[in-house]
């Protein structure tokens, strides 16, 4: 039995079809870690809903009304650039409710995944790349509220900038914002974030990996949060079809190692979410999530249980 528990629901599928985005993913990365042996069905917890009072801690009400009734305008539905659907809306509010179990879980044992959400383009009053509701923002501020814990930072690897975590949480010194990704890419234009790091085109492992571990380091000089949600998104993989970066699927991992290892080195207590993953081949991108839950156990199980 593994260490943590992860967080999952077979609603998770926005059942998008033949699209860019491959939602599928989710139960695909549910299915590998059962058949690699990595988790087992009693390591998994099932999500309810966010309650509609929780999204509109982020979101306003005009928002999320459209979204529950389905009444996006032409240009709405252009920038979600993803068609509205029952089982869309159904979806995202599981993910957000994952994100929401998931940090209680890791407060109470160090880490947790939800194998959905990191829905990082969100913005209070509309949805953007794929994102309709910004999942890890109503977490972190439904934490807060329950008086859980105070100080957040989301650390986000996205190949796409956070734009909407950095618009959500501009001037709000509770949360710490910390995005690198790709200089030369979407979101046009970029928010700035706590911390930006915007990369060339082509960065390879080595460079990425020296630039992170510098600005994590003077992330966490600079501010001490009580959780970490961390975006792992696949996108900056060298084979993804909207990224323009170079890593590997074994500088990726080694990119998931950094942050846990920080994460252990000041005892914060971690939440992952898969945020983007576009490759050519959908089985590299459920790799690299997976990859993220083995190093998140490689790392924290350990310290879990070490005396």
């Amino acid at each position: 039995m593994a260490p943590f528990k992860f967080i999952y629901h077979p609603g998770y599928d926005l059942h998008l079809g033949e699209h860019v985005f491959p939602s599928q993913k989710y139960h695909l990365i549910h299915e590998a870690l059962l058949r690699d042996s990595i988790a087992h069905p009693a390591d998994f917890l099932s999500p309810e809903p966010a309650s509609d009072s929780d999204m509109l801690r982020v979101h306003t009400s005009d928002w999320v009304h459209k979204l529950k009734t389905g009444h996006l305008s032409l240009q709405e539905l252009m920038h979600l650039e993803i068609p509205w659907s029952r089982e869309m809306v159904d979806a995202v509010w599981l993910a957000t409710g994952g994100a929401i179990l998931a940090g209680v879980r890791a407060l109470a044992e160090g880490f947790s995944a939800n194998l959905a959400g990191g829905l990082h383009h969100a913005f209070p009053d509309h949805g953007e790349g794929f994102c309709a509701i910004h999942d890890v923002a109503v977490a972190i501020r439904r934490l807060q509220a329950d008086g859980a814990v105070r100080k957040v930072m989301v650390v986000d690897t996205d190949v796409h900038q956070g734009n909407g975590t950095a618009a959500i949480f501009r001037g709000d010194h509770s949360v710490f914002t910390f995005s690198i990704h790709q200089e030369n890419n979407y979101p046009f234009p970029k928010p700035p974030s706590c911390i930006d790091i915007d990369l060339a085109d082509g960065t390879s492992d080595d460079d990425y990996l020296a630039i992170l571990e510098k600005k994590l380091m003077e992330a966490f000089d600079e501010f001490h949060p009580d959780i970490l949600y961390y975006l792992a998104g696949a996108d900056p993989y060298r084979e993804d079809q909207l990224g323009g970066l170079s890593l590997t699927i074994e500088g990726l991992k080694r990119r998931d190692r950094l942050v846990f290892e920080h994460a252990r080195r000041l005892s914060i207590p971690v939440v992952t979410a898969p945020a983007g993953g576009y490759a050519r081949r959908t089985d590299d991108t459920v790799r690299i999530h997976v990859n993220t839950i083995v190093a998140a156990m490689e790392i924290l199980g350990r310290a879990r249980v070490s005396p």
